[in-house]
């Protein structure tokens, strides 16, 4: 197995956790306090729970993109992929910054690390 592909499983494992979390926040789970900066500890109110499930979403279609560029899934997508892999870079060192600086320990402790790992898994997979 190349680099890039165990990159990919690795970045779609950890999305898919990361996605359980966001449906668990979304379904009422009281774990606020690690997400969105803390600023909504326990329970999201109704309107972030929306935004959780949106970022879910959001979080497959990266997934999605990583793997076809790693020529793992949707063979007629890889030239569109080429050039999304980018986008799902950017995205990924957005949140390593985001996740890095945020207020709430937790989240901070949580998430800062496997933001990194996921932008180093999409790196990998970007520039192979």
């Amino acid at each position: 197995m190349t680099y890039p592909i165990l990159a990919a499983y690795f970045f779609s494992m950890l999305t898919a956790l990361t996605v359980l979390f966001q449906l668990a926040l979304a379904a009422g789970a009281p774990w606020g306090e690690m997400a969105m900066g803390g600023k909504y500890p326990g329970r999201f109110p109704p309107s972030l729970r929306v935004a959780a499930v949106v970022q879910a979403l959001l979080l497959l279609c990266l997934a999605l993109i990583v793997l076809t560029r790693a020529g793992l899934m949707f063979p007629g997508f890889y030239a569109f992929s080429t050039v999304a892999i980018w986008f799902v870079v950017a995205f990924c060192a957005l949140s390593a910054v985001l996740n890095s600086i945020t207020p709430s320990k937790k989240e901070r402790r949580l998430w800062a690390p496997v933001t990194i790992v996921l932008l180093l898994c999409a790196i990998a997979v970007a520039v192979n």
